[in-house]
């Protein structure tokens, strides 16, 4: 029975599955086709942080245009350019074993795609969530429903996996951000040319 989350709350994804290493995070969301006309294409990305909330080097950031990091800790299983359909519109898997030591946090984000051009924003997307299952037997650990109604922004971080100790914990964080992805790699140091 997965843990259903509200914003910010902590789990211990750890404590509870003794020996757990490897993980799927998935994301999912789906969007109002009536406001714009266009379609949408929004983007998960996985940024790992150390201590001071910031990546080390340009390599931390995986997304669609970097799927794995030199780790092989997060690998991004690739974008999903339409969210049709039932499930996770998109996945990152993480082999918590491979993590740097210096990296103690992954934040999952959610952007949306050109998004001022085509005038959509976080306020047409409902049903958002990120949940995370084990890899090697498909057990559902958490879900998180990110509830609150969005307006004006155009990304999203949903939640971050974070070391604490020995454990691997999750907080359930629902924050929106204008400025999309530009924004975020931003607020974590990622250089954008």
């Amino acid at each position: 029975m997965p843990v259903s989350l509200s914003k910010g709350q902590k789990v211990s994804l750890t404590k509870g599955n003794p020996g757990l290493q490897r993980v799927v995070v998935g994301l999912g969301w789906d969007t109002n086709a009536f406001d714009t006309g266009g379609a949408y294409d929004l983007d998960s990305s996985a940024f790992l942080l150390s201590d001071a909330g910031k990546v080390t080097k340009s390599e931390d950031f995986v997304f669609y245009g970097n799927l794995k990091h030199p780790s092989g800790g997060v690998t991004h299983m690739g974008d999903n350019l339409t969210g049709a359909g039932d499930g996770d519109d998109e996945q990152i898997k993480v082999d918590l074993s491979k993590m740097p030591p210096e990296l103690t946090k992954i934040a999952f984000t959610v952007t949306i795609h050109e998004a001022e051009q085509r005038n959509q924003n976080f306020g047409q997307v409902s049903n958002a969530y990120i949940r995370i299952y084990n890899e090697d037997n498909g057990e559902e650990l958490l879900r998180y429903d990110l509830g609150e109604d969005f307006s004006i922004e155009t990304a999203a971080v949903f939640g971050e996996l974070y070391k604490h100790g020995d454990e691997w914990k999750f907080n359930a964080i629902g924050s929106g951000y204008q400025g999309g992805l530009a924004a975020l790699c931003n607020y974590y140091g990622v250089e954008v040319e």
